[in-house]
């Protein structure tokens, strides 16, 4: 019998290891220099947690069980896990709370293809008890200096308001509310042309599929649409909110963009690349005002916005562009006892190399190997020195490769 991970699992190897930490390292240097703080929460959710307000489906939850017949779930996102965390265990905090996370996330394979991944790994941020239009501008920022320092090209952010568009819906019949917004959400043109609809409304779901594109010229489309005034004071806040970053990044105003989590009640965007050929969603987030009050024992509110970037498929367009190091990071010595009883002699002399300010990396030899074996060892592994240790402590230091 040959063992294999199970179905949907995977393992990372050193070489892929060393390409994750290559793009955390570079995301969490990023939330740091913003002031965002690591959290860390857990990986099983009671399912009540997961399903609060219905923002997350059950089909979407890996469900378990445990002794007390309590139904659990792993997380598929983390955004109802930091809210639960932040409202339950962080009653004296002071907002804003600026915090990010990097972790794994698993999602069932509902769709039943074979060997699809159930295990993600995702890094992000939660700005939570600040709204407006600086929080959302902070957030967006974030973002995109994420991607500089990741030195990513040919990316665009793609930003949408959840308000604005879910209030749009509301002149629809609420019996057939759900198929135009998933034709919308899909782009189905022949669907939204056999719902029944009279005229006015079919017009209007078209302009709704056309809300898409410069900036300007979407936020007049929707204009067109005889607004409510909240609906007109939030198209007037996205307007001074793509003013505020015009320039600073490739941005599309998309008022179709429908999110599958449906927490979101203002902005909601997505970052997509096209750098190997076809659109590729790295990235996705929004604000979430009302999220939090679901678990906070009073039920009062604290907005919240936040972004997920998935380190899964970042991996994939930068390993398409050759940015991720190819090989594991070598040992920078090998201390070698060189003659019988230098044992010891050899584990302090290493000892004394990695108690260096600076990352060394010290292997021992283990012995078994002649001297030809050791350098050819040496420089297969492109180990940079190694020492040669004689029983009285003393030694002699070779350029290795």
């Amino acid at each position: 019998m040959v063992y294999q991970p199970a179905a949907g699992a995977r393992d990372l190897l050193p070489l892929d290891v060393a390409q994750k930490r290559w793009i955390e390292d570079r995301l969490e240097q990023v939330f740091q220099r913003w002031g965002y703080h690591r959290i860390i929460t857990s990986t099983l959710e009671r399912m009540d947690t997961l399903m609060a307000g219905e923002a997350i489906q059950r089909q979407m939850v890996i469900q378990l069980q445990n002794g007390q017949n309590e139904e659990l779930g792993l997380r598929p996102e983390l955004t109802a896990s930091i809210a639960r965390t932040v409202v339950t265990r962080m009653t004296d905090a002071t907002y804003p709370q600026r915090l990010y996370y990097n972790a794994n996330v698993f999602r069932p394979n509902w769709e039943g293809r074979h060997n699809r991944q159930q295990e993600y790994y995702q890094a992000g941020v939660e700005l939570l008890g600040a709204g407006g239009l600086l929080a959302n501008a902070e957030v967006l920022l974030l973002v995109a200096d994420c991607f500089t320092a990741l030195d990513l090209q040919g990316w665009r952010l793609i930003l949408g308001e959840a308000g604005i568009t879910r209030s749009l819906f509301n002149a629809f019949p609420p019996e057939i509310r759900n198929q135009v917004r998933t034709a919308i959400a899909h782009l189905d043109y022949v669907t939204l042309d056999t719902l029944p609809l009279g005229e006015e409304l079919h017009q209007r779901a078209k302009i709704m599929l056309d809300l898409r594109g410069d900036s300007q010229e979407v936020l007049e489309k929707v204009s067109s649409l005889h607004l409510e005034p909240d609906q007109q004071e939030a198209i007037n806040n996205l307007k001074f909110l793509v003013e505020l970053l015009e320039g600073k990044f490739p941005l599309i105003v998309d008022l179709s963009l429908i999110q599958t989590i449906d927490y979101y009640t203002g902005i909601v965007f997505e970052v997509v690349s096209d750098t190997n050929f076809q659109a590729q969603v790295l990235g996705r987030g929004g604000r979430y005002d009302q999220l939090l009050g679901l678990y906070h024992p009073r039920s009062e509110s604290i907005p919240g916005i936040g972004f997920e970037l998935s380190i899964d498929d970042l991996y994939q367009v930068l390993s398409f562009n050759q940015q991720l190091p190819q090989n594991i990071p070598a040992s920078h010595w090998l201390v070698v006892p060189e003659t019988p009883g230098a044992e010891a002699a050899a584990f302090d002399y290493a000892e004394k190399l990695r108690n260096n300010p600076e990352l060394l990396r010290v292997e021992i030899d283990l012995g078994g190997r002649d001297v030809s074996a050791i350098r050819q060892y040496a420089s297969d592994r492109s180990i940079t020195k190694i020492a040669w240790i004689k029983t009285d402590g003393s030694h002699t230091i070779e350029a290795g490769s």
